[in-house]
């Protein structure tokens, strides 16, 4: 059995379609409480950890998943959706020449930035561990944050390597998907 695009009467693009639909949905309600949370957290203490928030609160049941692992998985498995269901709109000769050529070192670009940002968050991650180690104390690693890029406004190390992690796997597959043969819509 060759493999194939799906066609929108495939059963197969019904599933990723409704899949997709269940990961948006999660994506937005994520947002949704993140900005909340943090608008309030703003208002009461004048700063913020971005994703602490996000990286402390479990759903659906305690200590079973967080929220940040939820965009995690939901951006990923959403974004391979979109991939699946949207070949048509790139198909064929529809972003061709000096477009694709600038969209794939757009998107190599976005791939080798937030790898770098995985290993630095990483790295920074490791480093806070092992020093709470020397001092004596054993970290709570969902609570290390870095101040960068801004010191009024620090990320959560956790936080900021999956999102960062995620970033790296959707863009080096979108950047892999721009280089492969592409079938033509006429072969489909």
């Amino acid at each position: 059995m060759k493999p194939h695009h799906l066609e929108k009467s495939d059963v197969g693009y019904k599933v990723f379609l409704y899949v997709f639909y269940v990961c948006g949905f999660i994506m937005i309600l994520t947002l949704v409480f993140g900005v909340y949370i943090t608008m309030e957290e703003w208002m009461k203490n004048g700063t913020y950890v971005m994703g602490e928030a996000l990286q402390n609160t479990f759903i659906p049941l305690e200590n079973f998943s967080r929220i940040s692992t939820w965009i995690f998985f939901s951006t990923i498995i959403g974004w391979y959706c979109v991939s699946r269901i949207g070949w048509r709109r790139t198909a064929e000769k529809k972003i061709v020449g000096w477009r694709m050529a600038l969209l794939q070192l757009m998107l190599l670009s976005f791939a080798i930035i937030t790898l770098y940002e995985v290993l630095y968050n990483f790295t920074v991650l490791n480093a806070k561990i092992t020093a709470g180690f020397v001092q004596g104390n054993v970290p709570n690693i969902d609570m290390l944050s870095i101040a960068y890029p801004d010191p009024n406004r620090p990320w959560n190390l956790i936080f900021a390597t999956k999102v960062f992690l995620a970033a790296f796997i959707i863009s080096s597959h979108a950047f892999y998907l721009s280089t492969k043969p592409r079938k033509s819509l006429e072969e489909s």
